[in-house]
């Protein structure tokens, strides 16, 4: 018996919303075909992935797949049947619907009552491919060439699954073909954890002529070894050695473009931030405009002291009232 979309993505039916696209996400990153070339039972394990994502992180979709399973597709055909039924029958006909159709053939049915004509166009459904980027990519923008498993509207039926009232022999009734392509999509300036990244009308292609879904990268900001990132801003530690601290200078602080110098104000203490106004990230989508730097300082002490540096400080202990009481 074929598993569950619910099995699939390893959820229960009850899961939420936000419990299915994590188990998606993880389940994505792990059997994406970027990440297994090559890889067959990687790539067909990724469209059983994305097949069951498709369905079930759709409200509309997933509440005909609760209530119809795998003859989701065939609900509002099967609301009809119900519908003819409780009206006194198909074309004055008798006609008994209990609710298991077992291998009917539903469009055979609806052929003969409609006159056998393809279903109304539907848009393609949306869908997602994880993407990470490092924090320079995201500030500078960059691009990814994805590897997809297409599926594409059968040129046979149409992407109706039927040709008259027979199944289509060149998709199995499925209305789609796989095929493999690549696709270079461009990641904006700015994005976040969290962003996607809209493709237009590169998801799951129509059915009976309607347009394409859209393609959409998730993205996740790999964490800095240097950088902390809020929002638009960034939080660098600026090392600034104690006698700096103590009468003041100037020291170059990191910046994702490059380095900036910060003039330190004496008696400057440790963990004191400075605002480095336009030094952030880009905001997504507001041209020019940038977060905000802030340099928050780690003062330096010398690892060792000379004689003499430690007679001065043991002479400034004893002429300064405050390092006197302190000690």
């Amino acid at each position: 018996m074929a598993k569950s979309f619910y099995e699939v993505l390893g959820v229960a039916r009850g899961a939420s919303g936000k419990e299915i696209r994590s188990a998606y996400r993880k389940l994505a990153r792990r059997y994406h075909p970027d990440v297994n070339p090559n890889d067959t039972g990687a790539a067909a394990r990724f469209k059983e992935i994305q097949g069951a994502y498709d369905v079930l992180s759709d409200e509309d979709t997933r509440k005909k797949y609760d209530k119809y399973g795998e003859r989701w597709e065939q609900a509002d055909q099967i609301e009809e049947m119900r519908r003819q039924q409780a009206q006194g029958g198909f074309g004055g006909g008798s006609f008994s619907f209990d609710g298991n159709l077992g291998d009917f053939d539903l469009g055979s049915v609806f052929g003969g009552i409609f006159g056998g004509g393809p279903r109304g166009p539907r848009r393609g459904r949306d869908i997602e491919s994880p993407t990470e980027v490092t924090l320079e990519e995201a500030a500078e923008g960059t691009a990814r060439t994805l590897s997809l498993q297409s599926a594409e509207r059968c040129a046979t039926c149409s992407g109706n699954g039927a040709v008259g009232n027979a199944r289509c022999h060149a998709c199995g009734g499925a209305g789609e073909t796989l095929k493999p392509r690549r696709l270079e999509v461009k990641v904006p300036p700015g994005v976040r954890t969290g962003s996607r990244v809209r493709v237009a009308a590169e998801g799951r292609p129509g059915m009976g002529g309607g347009p394409a879904g859209d393609l959409y990268l998730l993205i996740t900001v790999r964490p800095h070894a240097r950088f902390e990132r809020e929002g638009d801003d960034l939080t660098v530690e600026a090392q600034v050695p104690y006698l700096d601290a103590v009468l003041g200078g100037e020291v170059e602080v990191p910046a994702l473009s490059g380095r900036v110098m910060l003039t330190i104000p004496p008696l400057t203490q440790n963990g004191r931030r400075f605002r480095l106004a336009g030094k952030g990230m880009p905001v997504l989508g507001q041209g020019e405009r940038r977060g905000d730097l802030f340099a928050r300082v780690s003062v330096v002490l010398p690892e060792q002291l000379s004689e003499r540096e430690q007679a001065l400080f043991e002479e400034l202990r004893q002429t300064n009232p405050a390092a006197r009481a302190a000690s």
